[in-house]
């Protein structure tokens, strides 16, 4: 059977033999060496444009015939349903459709199947195979078709360098395009969400609020009805860990940077880089386990043993945790901006009698702070968006507390939380998670304002 995914892979192999053939083109137009040097590209040149020519063309089409396909099937498919189903309201049609997809896909539990919704099925079916076996034939026809006409232009005069180098620069600025609408995309749909919900809950109260508790009751007369929506715990909580973390990852993670680049030798720096970098590859489960199961026993046993009410879940363990996770991150990439300070900076400081250490605190950190601010904030975005950590190290409860030995709560764990399951999305419950979402977004957006306008100061200073 044919499928989208064999059609993609052969497509890609007919795209290499394109490029063989429009190489092996460029080679026959030439003759021979003087032909080769008189002609305006290289051979590969003529070999990338026509595996482009045969590529982009048939990916277009591709790429329209999937995001079209489905919408135009299914509406083929009602359309050939009984009068009396074609009729129903839309929120029950679309429940109809549902049902026979799941009959298409194999998702069936009732063991008595209707009979029109097995005949939608088949139709479904039937199809889809037909669209996959044209999608097949069309696509790889254009590649085919696009090669034969660009391998008869290929001569010595064409300057396929100029075509392949734009043809690319048209390929980035529209990944680049497509980036930024992506972003705005995703930007609108938390936007929209959350303005629905600060129709029904007011910004103050979420803002300034101190209680939270999204949990909305059934009947009405139920104590907590309306539910408790202040996202200042919540808020506190995230900073809490974050702040724990950070006051880890930074000075370990810089400090070893340093160590690493001005230092160490490069027997040294070529183990103990590699080792440390194994951190950032560890799974977040990981991470959980061993914070819940290692960390936080610890640490409770030692506040119990001189006196201390510690939580089995507190924000010191995930933020311990967390800050470990967080030490390659910073130190990575600040071992790379220090190790892309030039010498000659160096050079000129030891010239004028300074020593090393007097080097590195008043030459190469200035110079790499842009770079160093650029690797904590990363770590601080790592840390504001880690889930599994504090879900398994620091609990669900939303606590208004500076206590870092108890309970406390994040926004991602939050938002995990309200839109776990089958939701709705007509509730404050469910809208909330878009709402701490879209001031999580603000606060971050803010924080790179400040950061960049500090990078900005010093590289005006350095440059």
């Amino acid at each position: 059977m044919i499928t989208p995914s064999i059609t993609f892979m052969v497509l890609i192999m007919l795209s290499f033999g394109a490029f063989w053939i429009g190489r092996r083109r460029a080679f026959a137009v030439a003759g021979n060496r003087a032909g080769l040097i008189a002609m305006h590209s290289r051979p590969v040149y003529y070999g990338l444009l026509t595996a482009l020519w045969c590529a982009v063309p048939a990916l277009l089409i591709f790429s329209a015939w999937t995001i079209f396909e489905g919408a135009i099937i299914t509406q083929l498919v009602v359309n050939d349903l009984p009068d009396e189903i074609r009729s129903l309201p839309p929120d029950r049609l679309n429940l109809v459709v549902n049902d026979i997809k799941n009959l298409v896909s194999g998702n069936v539990v009732a063991t008595k199947i209707d009979q029109n919704m097995q005949a939608a099925a088949d139709h479904y079916r039937h199809l889809r195979a037909l669209s996959n076996m044209a999608l097949a034939v069309v696509v790889l026809a254009a590649g085919m078709a696009a090669t034969l006409v660009l391998r008869q232009r290929i001569s010595g005069h064409l300057r396929a360098r100029n075509q392949v180098e734009r043809i690319i620069k048209w390929i980035l600025i529209a990944c680049s395009t497509l980036a930024i609408f992506t972003t705005i995309g995703i930007v609108l749909s938390v936007l929209f969400e959350a303005i629905r919900f600060f129709q029904v809950i007011p910004v103050t109260d979420f803002i300034f609020g101190l209680e939270w508790s999204p949990q909305m009751a059934i009947r009405e007369d139920q104590v907590g009805s309306s539910g408790a929506f202040g996202a200042i715990p919540v808020f506190a909580g995230t900073l809490m860990i974050s702040a724990i973390a950070m006051f880890v990852a930074v000075p370990i993670g810089l400090m070893s940077a340093i160590y690493l680049s001005e230092y160490a030798n490069r027997r040294f720096r070529a183990v103990a880089k590699p080792l440390m970098e194994i951190l950032a590859g560890i799974p977040t489960v990981v991470y959980g386990f061993f914070a819940a199961l290692i960390v936080a026993p610890v640490i409770r046993d030692a506040g119990i043993g001189i006196g201390l009410d510690v939580s089995s879940e507190s924000a010191l363990a995930a933020g311990l945790v967390m800050g470990v996770m967080i030490i390659p991150f910073v130190s990575s990439l600040s071992d790379d901006v220090i190790n892309a300070v030039p010498q000659a900076l160096r050079d000129g400081s030891y010239g004028l009698g300074a020593t090393q250490s007097e080097t590195i605190r008043q030459v190469v950190l200035p110079a790499a702070l842009p770079g160093i601010v650029g690797g904590v904030l990363l770590a601080i975005s790592r840390a504001i968006g880690e889930t599994m950590i504090v879900v398994m190290a620091a609990g669900l409860a939303a606590n208004l507390t500076a206590n870092p030995l108890k309970t406390v709560t994040t926004v991602t764990v939050q938002i995990v939380t309200l839109l776990v399951g089958d939701q709705e999305f007509d509730s404050p419950k469910t809208l909330a998670a878009f709402a701490l979402g879209l001031v999580l977004f603000i606060a971050t957006l803010i924080l790179n304002v400040i950061a960049l306008q500090v990078v900005r100061k010093y590289r005006e200073q350095y440059e």
